[in-house]
């Protein structure tokens, strides 16, 4: 397997991951610290505009990191495309829950730092750790076996799993926890992690910055 093979997925994973979870957490959080969304609440503007357009957002950079990546990486690196009507299907739905559970955890961590200049240096160290234990850089099968469990219970690592299903041969399941892809797990993972999300976001979220 060539590096580009190899890496596809996990750039794949990283992205829907990072476009909903990190940059939407440090958008919002910059937002919030810096009074535009205070300015926002008392607009005329419907509070579901903004989160409207918030979703709209990583779900259009999303997009375009994966278009970016499929041209890059599967195209010119030669890594492939995935290479049936049902992979192309896997790859779109694992997408649509990955972006809309990151999403919804990006807005609730956006509550964590304290002011504009924090956001970055709060939000982007457990993503970074996030992607080194979830099989992104590193395969996943070789970690500590404590230290995959920690990353199971994380959406990237099953974002990762399930583009790996996309892109590589069924004959590398066997490296995957169980040797198997486990998609069903993969969809309830998300799911459960949009509905956590949810939530959270919703207990956490305020549109003025914490004294």
């Amino acid at each position: 397997m060539t590096s580009a093979q190899y890496f596809l997925p996990a750039m794949v994973a990283m992205g829907i991951f990072i476009s909903g979870a990190q940059n939407l957490g440090i958008d919002i959080a910059i937002e919030r610290n810096d009074g535009t969304l205070k300015r926002l609440a008392g607009s005329p503007i419907a509070p579901v505009s903004y989160f409207i357009g918030k979703f709209g957002q990583v779900l259009v950079t999303g997009l375009a990191q994966l278009v970016i990546l499929l041209i890059v990486g599967g195209v010119i690196l030669g890594a492939g495309l995935p290479t049936s009507v049902d992979r192309w299907l896997t790859l779109a739905w694992i997408f649509f829950l990955g972006i809309m559970a990151s999403a919804v955890i990006g807005i609730t961590i956006s509550a964590l730092p304290r002011s504009a200049k924090s956001a970055t240096s709060v939000i982007v160290p457990p993503i970074l750790i996030l992607q080194f234990i979830s099989g992104v850089y590193l395969q996943f099968s070789q970690l500590p076996e404590w230290l995959q469990n920690v990353a199971s219970i994380f959406p990237l690592k099953w974002i990762a799993q399930g583009m790996r299903y996309v892109f590589l041969p069924d004959a590398y399941q066997g490296a995957e926890t169980g040797g198997e892809w486990n998609l069903g797990a993969v969809a309830l993972v998300l799911v459960v992690w949009f509905v956590v999300g949810t939530i959270g976001a919703a207990l956490t979220f305020r549109w003025t910055k914490r004294n």
